[in-house]
């Protein structure tokens, strides 16, 4: 199921889809699992899994946090593929977040065999550029997966339409320069940078959505980056409140609240 199935169902309703980020093994596997599975229930559209990775350069200290924790408590590919297949099982289209390298290490083909295979939608690579890329946009043309790669604000209209030449699925425009995480006030490049790469797609006659991510974190943020994006990706507000919840029982009501206020600000944008 292409992730794109969720973006036009959420225009359908008239309203951004609401996109929701955890890395596989946080807060264990079996936990990220029944947290994912809260975030679709209380009404996120689409589920982003991360791969944990030892370098995790572009992530902001919040994921970073999390993403240790998945790799002090044993965290390995094979339950990534065993989250991604628990999840899409609730019924929502689920991506695979991923630097390029655990990719390449696994192998490209066989990579995307196993995705396909746990009923996963694609991959997210915010490392891998187009011109990089020509063995897994090979492998995701043979499986029929989403490729999906980031524009940001330092992009330029070329840039730009190079890159969403070479997406499926969605769009990821990156809406702040620097690391991941929640912040209290959006960028005010962010409309501008989906504006932007609308008038490329459109150019094109792709018409993908764009997805806006980095930095969302409450409901009245949602409804903010809803009035001008097509989806709203939110990761480091989520898993500060598993972070900080005493147990998991916590963290999961903690979760569910979030997502039902996101949930709302989608909603109220349009």
């Amino acid at each position: 199921m292409s992730v794109r199935t969720a973006y036009d169902k959420a225009k359908a309703e008239g309203r951004a889809a609401l996109v929701g980020y955890l890395p596989a093994g946080f807060p264990t596997v079996d936990g990220a699992i029944e947290t994912a599975k809260t975030m679709v229930d209380a009404g996120c559209d689409a589920i982003e899994i991360g791969l944990p990775y030892t370098d995790p350069m572009m992530d902001g200290p919040t994921i970073q946090d999390a993403v240790h924790q998945a790799l002090v408590g044993g965290a390995r590919v094979a339950d990534v593929f065993t989250t991604v297949e628990a999840v899409a099982a609730a019924g929502v289209p689920v991506l695979v977040m991923t630097y390029w390298n655990p990719v390449d290490r696994y192998g490209a083909g066989r990579f995307a065999r196993d995705l396909a295979s746990a009923g996963g939608s694609g991959l997210i690579t915010p490392d891998l550029t187009p011109e990089e890329g020509g063995e897994w946009l090979e492998a995701a043309e043979e499986h029929d997966l989403d490729r999906v790669f980031l524009v940001a604000l330092s992009s330029t209209d070329e840039r730009i339409e190079t890159i969403t030449g070479a997406c499926r699925g969605f769009v990821y425009a990156a809406s702040l320069m620097g690391v991941t995480g929640a912040r209290s006030a959006l960028d005010t490049g962010a409309p501008r940078l989906v504006e932007r790469t609308r008038a490329v797609i459109d150019k094109g006659g792709a018409g993908l959505p764009v997805g806006l991510g980095l930095g969302v974190g409450t409901g009245a943020q949602a409804a903010e980056v809803a009035g001008f994006a097509d989806g709203v990706i939110v990761g480091s507000a989520f898993i500060r409140r598993v972070l900080d919840a005493p147990d998991l029982g916590s963290g999961l009501a903690a979760v569910r609240s979030l997502t039902e206020e996101l949930a709302a600000g989608v909603r109220a944008a349009r």
